[in-house]
């Protein structure tokens, strides 16, 4: 059986899809997330090759054009791209990983039509939790750039509807309960999924 092996898990900034990825390959080993590249700096305590694989703009075009980051998009507000890196999938899909992509959804398509991928999105319960995470997040965040982040997330969310497989809420306090529920989702689609 020729069993799936990428799936997409997005979500609206403040969603916690990655944090929900680092804990769902933490309980399940056999999956692992696939470290993007990005031309952004590290912020304090960030690794390269564990949070981000950092580069320069011009070794991040380069390898745009070998088709090593076969999808990418540029960030206006932070001067920086953010790319999927092969290079990474290649060597846990080698390794017999199961590979776990945050990605935007330019990025679902592409993984959807290349690698047949489920598409799950993650948003949060409500408008009002994804403010209260932004604000949480970065106390210093004025309310004008709350706003624009809400708006921007709640945009992903309506379009979520249309192009992804899935929407799951990541509500607070329930967290055990949503990654169980993807697994459940995951499982049906023929994705293995082991623990220990």
């Amino acid at each position: 059986m020729n069993r799936k092996r990428v799936v997409v898990i997005a979500g609206p900034s403040g969603s916690g899809e990655t944090t929900f990825t680092n804990e769902l390959c933490l309980a399940y080993p056999n999956f692992a997330r696939a470290i993007s590249a990005t031309t952004r700096p590290p912020r304090p305590g960030e690794l390269d090759g564990v949070d981000y694989h950092f580069m320069s703009k011009e070794r991040f075009l380069d390898c745009v054009q070998d088709k090593t980051i076969p999808e990418y998009i540029f960030v206006r507000e932070r001067d920086a791209y953010y790319g999927s890196y092969l290079p990474d999938i290649e060597q846990k899909m080698n390794d017999g990983k199961t590979i776990v992509v945050n990605t935007d959804l330019s990025g679902t398509r592409y993984f959807k039509r290349q690698y047949g991928a489920t598409t799950i999105f993650i948003k949060p319960k409500s408008i009002d939790v994804l403010r209260d995470r932004f604000r949480r997040r970065d106390p210093s965040i004025t309310d004008e750039e709350v706003d624009l982040r809400t708006l921007a997330a709640y945009k992903e969310m309506v379009e979520a509807t249309e192009n992804y497989d899935y929407a799951v809420s990541n509500t607070d306090g329930e967290f055990a309960d949503t990654i169980l529920h993807v697994i459940e989702i995951l499982k049906r689609e023929g994705y293995q999924v082991s623990g220990e």
